[in-house]
């Protein structure tokens, strides 16, 4: 049996790895075509290719549940085709048993993508997101298209790029009364973290009154200010991108700071569930190699599989902003589509045992 099951794993495993590298491939293809509408000044063709290349850990992350749907499709359709799936069956072994045999190798791709999704394509956003956003804010003092923006109670701060390690570049501060007025407003050149507080340089201010204004400059400044290092890598990077520990640790001080967090919380719910969506998808991939695909070819369970990954994927990015507009837990848009996949495919299961 496990000689069985190694077979079957690996016919399933080599199909997954394959699948996930063409969809990634394209991934990053489209995204270097896209990176290219923003080529300009500083910001070069190289620096475009680099800035997509850093992101391939997180798009192969984010393509791992559609290629484990194809990839099984694909891996344990070849053996239905060759009339492997039938024999093994005429031998007495059930389905319950081949499911395992496909769970296998799908347990140690999601422990990897949790580790990448965690550890490695964080790292390599970060990169990344601070290359792309030196080049592109070179020569400018605020850029409105780039950068971020962050609220620290009766101040707005903009940056144009953080830097890891802890250093800003191009820091921008507005400073509101309580009747949202403009008091002051500054700009530093950068800014280094020193023992829990910010050191500025070359910083110029502009005070604001009623019927005038006044300019003053300093070489330091000293900021003291709720922003670490940790957290501005997190703010400046999307929350696609950031890793679970981030996401749950910036979630709460957005609720702190009385700020909506919900599209964190999604972010966060979507990695946390990500291999129980997987396991979903693999499920239901089963079920159609048992079921309605038992007897189609190959290309028609490629294009099967790609469809259904393309409903299911659209099904995720409609509930996911629809959460945040109507107010329902991240956590069942989520949830809802895997659940569908997983009824489906145990319903699909039991027909066929």
């Amino acid at each position: 049996m496990r000689r069985l099951d190694r077979y079957i794993g690996s016919h399933v495993f080599l199909a997954i790895v394959a699948v996930l590298g063409i969809i990634t491939g394209l991934a990053l293809l489209f995204a270097f075509i896209d990176e290219l509408n923003d080529i300009e000044g500083a910001y070069t063709l190289s620096d475009a290719a680099g800035y997509v290349a850093l992101t391939a850990p997180r798009r192969l992350y984010d393509m791992l549940p559609m290629a484990a749907l194809i990839g099984c499709l694909v891996g344990l359709g070849s053996l239905a085709s060759n009339s492997e799936l039938t024999v093994i069956r005429a031998a007495g072994v059930s389905i319950r048993r081949i499911v395992w045999a496909v769970m296998k190798p799908m347990l140690v791709l999601m422990l990897l993508g949790l580790l990448i999704g965690e550890y490695l394509a964080p790292w390599t956003s970060s990169i990344a997101q601070a290359n792309r956003s030196m080049a592109q804010t070179v020569g400018k003092a605020q850029s409105s298209k780039h950068g971020l923006w962050h609220r620290q109670g009766a101040e707005y701060i903009h940056i144009n790029a953080v830097q890891p390690g802890g250093k800003l570049v191009g820091i921008t501060r507005y400073v509101f009364d309580d009747q949202q007025r403009l008091l002051r407003s500054s700009f530093a050149k950068q800014g280094l973290y020193q023992d829990g507080y910010w050191h500025l340089e070359d910083v110029v201010y502009t005070d604001l009154q009623a019927r005038s204004s006044s300019i003053a400059q300093a070489a330091t400044e000293r900021w003291d200010v709720e922003i670490s290092p940790q957290l501005l890598n997190t703010v400046v990077m999307e929350p696609d991108s950031l890793p679970m520990s981030g996401l749950w640790q910036y979630a709460h001080y957005l609720n702190e700071q009385g700020l909506n967090a919900n599209r964190y919380w999604l972010a966060f719910w979507v990695k946390v569930l990500q291999p129980l969506v997987t396991a979903a998808l693999v499920i239901l991939a089963i079920s159609f190699v048992f079921g309605p695909l038992r007897s189609v070819t190959l290309g028609q369970r490629v294009f099967t599989g790609v469809v259904v990954g393309f409903v299911f994927r659209i099904a995720q990015d409609l509930l996911g902003p629809a959460s945040l507009v109507f107010g329902f837990a991240p956590i069942v848009a989520v949830l809802l589509p895997a659940g569908i996949c997983a009824v489906l495919g145990f319903w699909l299961l039991r027909r066929a045992g």
